[in-house]
């Protein structure tokens, strides 16, 4: 027997491998664009590294003329959970990173790797053929008595070399083993020699030296399914994928990915291994973790409230370092449409995910939205996590002329980070809200006989709910001259002892009586708002 003889007992049914080179031709695209992916395995809740590595592959992808895909990597079927996919490919989309191919979506699929299972066989085939694939025969048993050798020995863990005990089995008697039942495995039969440097050039990392790769790892497990280093050098090749993008703990597996390349006879792919996003604890960082920071999950910026548009600029300011120049200088362009990516200006070590940041972005970014664009993500939000904020908001008339206040100005309001801050910043413009006997603080001015007088002289004797801004400005100056307070606070600083205070301090007055804050937006806004008649309510 030879070994076409022992690849047609192994897998029978397998088509010639030349077969899907025909199938999934070279796709047809402009020179320059670039064919990237992601490929997340449906094993738990969608990580924000995901929507990061989502927005850097669309991004090349569209600035390139290229195409963006997502494969799921479910070779692992022990840990994959129910509606795993669903959720990845939910996410992708409530992002605005939907890809141009997909489940369900696209000429090089199926892009589910469980469902391409014959594929790969053929390629195993095809290297068991060739003499590069051999049958192993080890029991779990087995294998771990070959680790505990190893340690003993003090050697290199792993099925390699020497320990490699069904690497040079005769063919004759593997097919034995096959007809009579006995459990195997598919093994890559590694041609490398650690003795030996190959040098590789990361997109991101630059160039790097490794050892080569003598590893027989499994390719192919006991189910017919392959691991995830054997699908996807073949998923990549017959996708056409032209750059890897994915986090740098796969660096270490680089020499294996370009072995095994280079044995099927593929072109290799361009590999750009980005740092993990990590946290600062203490006087350290650490990655972003799914079991300790809750940060970590997609579903926690939707539970929060926080935009995808600020989120998104956010990551895109830790992935180039360049970003934050081009948006002060391009404060109203489109991101993805007009910044000049570049996979080389990204950091080779960590990158320092701050929710202080984040949020401040977000604080820019809702600065921009209009009333109704605040009113609709706002309502559509708490209809889902904040059910008496829906409720708030059901007069949408008045709703939008709260939160218009200070909105659409040169220096726009930029208090609301989050959908979830939305009530607390809000809910003294509600009268059910409100609490007019609630205790205030008045900052300077504490005497209680001085506050009532100078709310009651100014209700009595200076507003107008038809006043224009300067107008009601105005007034509040002469307002403090009555009470003994500098009409301005130049004039307050350069003579403090001729004077009680000046008129900010007289404006805080009203502004606390009103709202029970001494911070709000814009008062006069606020008073016209509320209207007359509601505000005398409060006094």
């Amino acid at each position: 027997m030879d070994y076409k003889e022992l690849a047609n007992l192994i897998f029978p049914d397998a088509k010639d491998y030349t077969y899907y080179e025909e199938k999934y031709p070279e796709r047809d695209l402009p020179e320059g664009a670039e064919v990237v992916r992601v490929a997340p395995s449906p094993t738990g809740f969608i990580h924000v590294g995901g929507i990061f590595q989502g927005l850097i592959a669309k991004k090349i992808a569209e600035q390139t003329n290229g195409v963006f895909f997502v494969r799921i990597e479910d070779t692992d079927q022990k840990r994959k959970i129910e509606n795993g996919v669903e959720e990845i490919l939910g996410a992708y989309k409530d992002y605005d990173l939907y890809p141009d191919e997909t489940v369900g979506k696209g000429n090089y699929g199926p892009y589910v790797q469980s469902e391409r299972k014959e594929i790969y066989q053929s390629y195993a085939k095809k290297l068991l053929e060739e003499g590069n694939a051999y049958p192993c025969f080890c029991s779990p048993e087995e294998l771990d008595q070959i680790r505990e050798n190893q340690t003993k020995a003090q050697e290199r863990t792993g099925y390699y070399g020497k320990w490699a005990k069904c690497r040079n089995m005769p063919i004759d008697m593997a097919a034995e083993k096959i007809k009579a039942g006995v459990p195997y495995i598919i093994r890559f039969k590694s041609p490398g020699n650690p003795d030996k440097k190959i040098k590789h050039k990361d997109v991101i990392k630059g160039n790097i030296d490794f050892p080569e790769n003598d590893q027989d790892i499994v390719i192919i497990k006991s189910d017919g399914l392959p691991t995830y280093h054997f699908a996807h050098a073949v998923d990549d090749h017959l996708m056409h994928t032209t750059i890897v993008t994915r986090s740098d703990e796969w660096v270490a597996s680089v020499p294996l990915h370009l072995q095994l390349f280079r044995v099927l006879g593929f072109k290799t792919p361009k590999f750009a291994h980005t740092a993990p996003l990590e946290k600062r604890e203490g006087d350290t960082k650490r990655k972003l973790s799914k079991r300790k920071d809750p940060e970590a999950a997609v579903s926690y910026y939707t539970k929060e409230g926080i935009p995808k548009e600020a989120l998104k600029e956010y990551l895109m300011n830790i992935a180039n370092s360049n970003f934050e120049i081009w948006r002060k200088q391009n404060p109203d362009k489109d991101m993805m449409k007009d910044f000049d990516f570049k996979l080389n200006k990204m950091g080779v070590s960590g990158a320092l995910f701050d929710m202080v940041k984040l949020l401040d972005v977000s604080k820019g970014i809702i600065s921009k939205f209009t009333a109704e664009e605040v009113y609709d993500a706002t309502y559509t939000w708490a209809s889902k996590f904040d059910k008496e904020l829906a409720e708030m908001l059901k007069d949408k008339d008045y709703a939008l002329k709260v939160l218009g206040i200070e909105r659409g100005n040169a220096k726009p309001r930029k208090d609301i980070a989050k959908w979830s801050d939305v009530k607390n910043i809000i809910y003294y413009m509600y009268d059910e809200k409100f609490d007019k006997n609630g205790e205030f603080e008045y900052q300077k001015i504490t005497d209680k006989d001085e506050i009532e007088k100078i709310v009651k002289t100014y209700f009595e004797k200076y507003y107008d709910e038809n006043d224009d801004k300067q107008t009601w400005f105005n007034k509040m100056k002469d307002l403090s001259e009555e009470m003994g307070y500098a009409r301005e606070v130049k004039e307050y600083k350069a003579n403090p002892d001729e004077y009680k205070g000046h008129v900010g301090d007289i404006s805080t007055v009203i502004r606390v009586k009103l709202t029970g804050r001494c911070n709000t937006p814009d008062l006069y806004e606020i008073m016209q708002v509320i209207g007359k008649e509601r505000l005398l309510k409060r006094i």
